[in-house]
């Protein structure tokens, strides 16, 4: 009996002892949070704000050259067109001179020619009319050759621009452009104004007035 007692003592005496675990655990409180700021951030913001700067700058240069370049092709154009404009002037007032070299070359040649074209006139206009008949075949015959040759000469001269006009023939009426005055006298029969006599014909070379035809105009009032 002794030795069951002792035993049991002993085997008691070497189970640990458990702890009491209460009903409810204690509460814990949690370390609070701490936050950790880095200073890579406003570096970057601040690269990001100068990156933008650098962007807007570009852009207003870019936009200021384009202005430039756009006033200056507006220049060049103008330039351009008033250059094509003048060289084509220049074209045209050259062929104008070009021509009226051609067209009056022969001017102060037409000057003199048209005293001997006069002479044939006088000529054919001095021989009385009454005395070119049969009886006088060789005065016929010599009126009819001065005819001949200033119908020809005129008409030769007519094909190089040189043409002369009578005013009397289709009473026309007086221009001071073309015509020169040498008398007026009243006739109740013709229109006032109107070239009834020529007393020296004139002449124009390719339609400019070489000589203007001298003439009697009517003047009734």
């Amino acid at each position: 009996m002794l030795q069951r007692t002792l035993f049991r003592a002993s085997r008691q005496a070497a189970r640990p002892v458990q702890r009491i675990q209460p009903a409810f655990a204690p509460i814990t409180r949690a370390a609070p949070a701490i936050r950790w700021y880095s200073d890579a951030a406003p570096a970057e913001a601040k690269k990001e704000v100068e990156a933008a700067d650098q962007t807007k700058d570009a852009s207003a240069q870019l936009k200021e050259q384009l202005e430039k370049k756009d006033k200056e092709v507006i220049d060049l154009k103008d330039k351009y067109l008033r250059s094509v404009a003048d060289y084509r002037n220049l074209q045209e007032r050259t062929k104008r001179e070009i021509q009226a070299a051609k067209d009056f070359a022969l001017q102060r040649f037409a000057r003199d020619l048209v005293e001997s074209v006069d002479n044939l006139d006088r000529a054919l206009t001095t021989v009385d009319s009454a005395k070119l008949t049969s009886e006088n075949p060789d005065l016929v015959t010599l009126h009819d050759g001065i005819k001949m040759t200033d119908g020809i000469l005129i008409s030769t001269l007519k094909k190089h621009g040189l043409e002369r006009f009578d005013p009397s023939v289709e009473n026309e009426k007086f221009n001071p452009n073309v015509h020169e005055a040498v008398f007026q006298t009243p006739m109740p029969d013709k229109e006032d104004g109107v070239c009834f006599h020529t007393q020296q014909k004139g002449f124009l070379l390719n339609g400019r007035v070489l000589r203007a035809a001298k003439v009697g105009v009517v003047k009734n009032a």
